[in-house]
């Protein structure tokens, strides 16, 4: 097969999928730009052309800027403690220990829950009455309870925290698989140098993870940087928008305000700030520096 005939085969394959992402992707992203430059209710009929001014009104909102700050506060507590989180159980599952297969048959679980089904939960354990404040009680910690989704500095740390719970497994798989992948002649000529804990993890270990660092932190970024569910379901962004993340104010402006023309001004920004994330941990991560040593 060749010339035409390889083109068009190569075409006739790839012409189905090119058209379901452009119909089902490239194309709403079209309509969501043509949708932030009017004033629009969302049920209605009559759309107000307005330019630019939702996006002037984007650059001015105090609320939307807290929102983002927010968003990169819970990446930076979260994705801190999900990398080392993972890391740490992602070395101790390769063992066959009791506690390596328990662990192996577990870690998995939160990401099989329901969405709502987790933010109700950890609800439930913030709750004043609930069981994280029994269990101070239980120790003689009475001055440690909290109101913790109720109050300013303690909500997004406990969003947070249920964030955490949830994600972990899935980049304790992803770090236990780069693991696995790592040459075991790699591992035999580290034992004979000497070099074992800590000073093979972050000499050796570290570095060979780099594909599979990038591929969890790209993942992280955009998983954070578009949550809604946990956080609308245990604050609604409260209290004092002390928790408000960017598509929990976007659905505020949307179904609660009925602006779905700023609201679509927002998905617009948040779709051009997780972009730009995106690409500037592709940059950092650009090349490997195992490789350019080598």
């Amino acid at each position: 097969m060749r010339g035409r005939g390889r083109t068009a085969f190569i075409i006739s394959f790839l012409a189905p999928a090119v058209l379901f992402y452009a119909a089902f992707v490239l194309w709403p992203l079209v309509q969501a730009f043509q949708f932030s430059t009017y004033r629009w209710r969302g049920l209605s009929a009559r759309m107000t052309p307005v330019g630019t001014d939702n996006y002037r009104q984007l650059w001015e909102d105090q609320a939307f800027a807290t929102a983002l700050k927010n968003n990169l506060l819970l990446l930076v507590e979260a994705g801190v403690v999900i990398i080392a989180l993972a890391l740490m159980v992602a070395h101790v599952v390769r063992g066959k220990g009791p506690v390596q297969k328990f662990l192996r048959s577990i870690y998995l679980f939160p990401q099989v829950v329901s969405m709502v089904v987790v933010a109700v939960m950890w609800q439930f354990i913030f709750n004043p009455q609930g069981l994280l404040n029994a269990g101070l009680r239980a120790a003689g910690l009475d001055a440690l309870t909290r109101t913790w989704l109720g109050e300013s500095a303690w909500a997004l740390p406990s969003v947070a925290v249920a964030f955490v719970w949830y994600a972990v497994g899935f980049y304790i798989m992803l770090f236990a698989a780069g693991l696995e992948g790592i040459p075991q002649e790699v591992n035999e000529a580290a034992e004979l140098d000497g070099s074992k804990g800590w000073h093979r993890f972050w000499h050796i270990t570290w570095h060979l993870l780099w594909s599979v660092k990038r591929v969890a932190v790209t993942y992280l970024v955009i998983n954070v940087m578009n949550t809604f569910a946990l956080v609308y379901l245990m604050t609604r962004g409260g209290p004092d928008r002390r928790s408000e993340v960017m598509l929990t104010y976007l659905y505020e402006q949307a179904f609660v305000n009925s602006n779905f023309g700023y609201a679509t001004a927002l998905a617009v920004g948040n779709f051009v700030v997780v972009m730009g994330l995106s690409l500037l941990i592709l940059f950092l991560f650009r090349r490997n520096p195992v490789e350019a040593r080598a």
